[in-house]
């Protein structure tokens, strides 16, 4: 019997994940170097064994700083997700005593989906900690955060962002075109729309690709929050863009489009800066945990 052995795919250790998320914070080799307590040319190393294993360039340099390759950028994702998981493991055995307040802002729709998985996990290995939970948009968020009044925020990005000093992308999701079941309102002209507040990625993303393909459309509704979405789509009162895991009983995708253009992802970001404060990590660990199983 003639047998064909599946290719091994190599395996990426966390040693060389915790390089890779230095090199992208500090934007050097030698700043990772000090971060992980290495030397620059050992850090040079384990790029090269990185690099190796996947047969290509995964960092740009230039004369001032290394980052990732436009198409290697989800790596960093990737590389904060798998050290998350593995923090939070370890806690569970090895629970530093580690008390305190951490102040989490979140979106009503991220906060109706994410939360409930997240504090249970983190009361289970951090039950000395009590987090404070804010329930605001975006925008507002941002600026608790700057003024000192969150710790941590989790933010709705455009679908290009690619994280940045102050915020790293935790995942990616696709917006769909919502509508009732056996509902009319994707039929009317002009369409009725459903949209969120001036400020909100998915209204721009919607009205942008609205007016790129010359739909004739109208505002029928707003609504800051999920639950006012949902109302107006179950009223057959408008069409909206929602994240696709939104959709369920009879709120469904537009099933024949009518004519509506696609709609491009969206980023969740998390607001994190350099907080060092145990209680703080901890629970921006369990975040990424929590969102990485999503995937």
């Amino acid at each position: 019997m003639n047998v064909h052995a599946t290719p091994r795919i190599p395996l990426l250790d966390l040693d060389l994940l915790q390089t890779l998320v230095a090199i992208a914070d500090t934007g050097s080799f030698s700043g990772a170097a000090a971060v992980v307590h290495r030397t620059p040319s050992a850090i040079s190393m384990q790029v090269k064994k990185i690099e190796d294993m996947l047969g290509r360039a995964i960092f740009v340099r230039d004369s001032r700083s290394v980052h990732f390759a436009p198409d290697c950028a989800f790596l960093l994702e990737h590389a904060r997700r798998m050290l998350a998981l593995n923090r939070e493991a370890v806690a569970r055995f090895v629970q530093p005593d580690v008390q305190g307040v951490v102040r989490l802002g979140a979106p009503d729709d991220v906060a109706e989906r994410f939360l409930l998985s997240m504090l249970r996990r983190f009361a289970e290995t951090h039950c000395c900690v009590t987090v404070n939970v804010v329930v605001d948009t975006t925008d507002r968020m941002v600026e608790a955060y700057r003024a000192g009044e969150l710790d941590l925020a989790i933010i709705t990005c455009e679908a290009g962002f690619a994280g940045t000093e102050e915020a790293e992308v935790l995942m990616r999701e696709n917006l769909v075109w919502a509508t009732r079941r056996g509902g009319i309102a994707a039929q009317q002209v002009p369409l009725p729309v459903s949209v969120w507040d001036d400020t909100c990625v998915w209204r721009n993303a919607a009205t942008k690709a609205l007016d790129a393909q010359g739909v004739d459309w109208r505002v029928a509704f707003q609504s800051g929050n999920i639950s006012g979405q949902r109302a107006a789509i179950l009223a057959d009162l408008a069409v909206a863009p929602i994240a696709k895991y939104g959709l369920g009983g009879d709120i469904i995708e537009d099933p024949e489009k009518h004519g509506l253009p696609k709609l491009p992802g969206y980023a969740l970001g998390l607001l994190h800066g350099r907080n060092d404060n145990p209680a703080v990590v901890a629970a921006a660990d369990h975040l990424r945990a929590c969102l990485s199983q999503e995937k």
